[in-house]
């Protein structure tokens, strides 16, 4: 097992380019299956959570290739095969495997999913979708049963709104019989990303991006080629990063829209923001302002980046909140932070960072993705050498991080841990 680590204090500067969307792939990959013939995407990440989708196709009988960032799945030898544990405990997001093969084969069996522990996530929106749309759902020694004689279309309307289930309802709606509608669906750019691609499948959808999506559904889908959009979360590391240790860092492969209620933040802050086409720059930030924050859904401030801005937000002069209405155990790493000398306290939902803190390098452990993303921003702030444990957490989510760090000029490379490391990991 290795550790990641980083020498603080060293002024980052230049270009870094952002990667395809980690929330696209992992629902544009289980959509491959509903495809009666190849497909290929294009622009994905080279992350574990790609290569565990891949390895998941594999296993139901799929022809999986992927390089240089572009799969092609052919799904022609795809067989209703259960998959009840195993590496769909790796990520949170097996889940879309279930609408894709509920859609294809009207038949499905997944473990619970796994990935980040960040507070309850039930899946009973799911669930209500499929049931909606004429499918049985039952829990079989940890894992769901999905069966159909025949889909047919619905009118959904969900409790709460839910980027996953809103895509996992689309997933298999786009083979039921008939028209179905989504009410109060997510309108994260993903889900657009997703519709995109079904439709140039043969979907009929409409209204992505919205908060009711129709979708008639259709008897067949053929394969096609399609381009992912960047991600939005990486674009926004990188942008909190390069304000935290920037000299004038440009993000390169961003849509600036999606990235709007950040942009207005760092502006808040003080932080200089310049918006190309497809591009931004951060310029070197001083003095910053102290703010609040409240996570919302898109295009809301995004709960994925509340964890990254904490660690900007101790250069803060003053005193600043941090509200999460998303996810109740999304601040793990604040105690990682206090072992670096971060101000930082936490009630309930929010936490409190009280600033200007002069960061020291520590031994910390990423909890989850995010969390790992916050304590390299950290670590390229504070004064000294930080190792950061946990790395399965961030290669899920952020490829190639290390070259990316290091052309901005960041001393930053991974370490195996001796056996003495590994026992205190283990016993913590």
């Amino acid at each position: 097992m290795e550790k990641l680590k980083i020498e603080g204090g060293n002024p980052l500067k230049g270009n870094i380019k952002v990667s395809g969307a980690k929330n696209s792939a992992v629902a544009l990959i289980p959509a491959t299956i509903l495809a009666d013939s190849p497909t290929v995407i294009e622009g994905l990440p080279d992350i574990s959570d790609v290569h565990t989708l891949k390895a998941l196709l594999e296993e139901i009988g799929g022809s999986v290739e992927f390089e240089d960032g572009e799969m092609r799945v052919n799904p022609e030898g795809m067989v209703a095969m259960p998959l009840p544990n195993g590496r769909v405990k790796k990520l949170r997001a097996s889940y879309y495997l279930m609408g894709a093969m509920l859609g294809k084969f009207k038949k499905a069996a997944i473990g619970l999913p796994g990935g980040c522990y960040l507070g309850p996530r039930p899946i009973d929106q799911h669930i209500k979708g499929f049931e909606a749309l004429g499918a049985t759902v039952t829990n079989e020694q940890g894992a769901l049963y999905l069966r159909a004689d025949e889909l047919k279309g619905a009118r959904i309307y969900l409790d709460v709104v839910s980027v996953g289930a809103t895509i996992n309802i689309m997933l298999a709606a786009v083979r039921a019989k008939g028209q179905t509608i989504i009410e109060n669906a997510a309108k994260e750019p993903e889900i657009i990303d997703v519709a995109t691609l079904l439709s140039n499948m043969g979907a009929n959808i409409k209204g992505a991006g919205t908060n009711v999506i129709r979708i008639e559904g259709v008897d067949e889908l053929h394969g096609t080629r399609h381009t992912i959009i960047p991600d939005r979360i990486e674009a926004g590391t990188f942008m909190i990063l390069a304000a935290a240790a920037g000299e004038g860092v440009t993000i390169n492969n961003v849509i600036p829209l999606h990235v709007e209620s950040l942009i207005a933040k760092l502006r808040e802050m003080g932080v200089p923001v310049e918006i190309g086409d497809e591009d931004v720059y951060i310029g070197k930030s001083e003095n910053l302002k102290s703010i609040d924050i409240q996570t919302l859904v898109y295009p809301g401030f995004p709960t994925d980046l509340q964890q990254p801005m904490t660690s900007l937000m101790t250069k803060i002069h003053g005193t600043a909140m941090v509200t999460d209405t998303i996810y109740s155990a999304r601040f793990k790493h604040i105690d990682e932070l206090k072992r670096m000398n971060a101000n930082i306290k936490t009630e309930g939902r929010a936490a409190i960072v009280y600033g200007p803190s002069v960061l020291q390098g520590a031994r910390v452990k990423a909890s989850d993705l995010r969390a790992g993303a916050a304590l390299v921003i950290a670590g390229l702030m504070a004064e000294g050498i930080t190792e950061v444990t946990g790395l399965e957490h961030i290669d899920r989510g952020y490829s190639d991080l290390i070259e990316k760090l290091s052309g901005l000029g960041a001393v930053i490379w991974r370490e195996e841990m001796s056996a003495e490391e590994l026992e205190q990991v283990n016993n913590a």
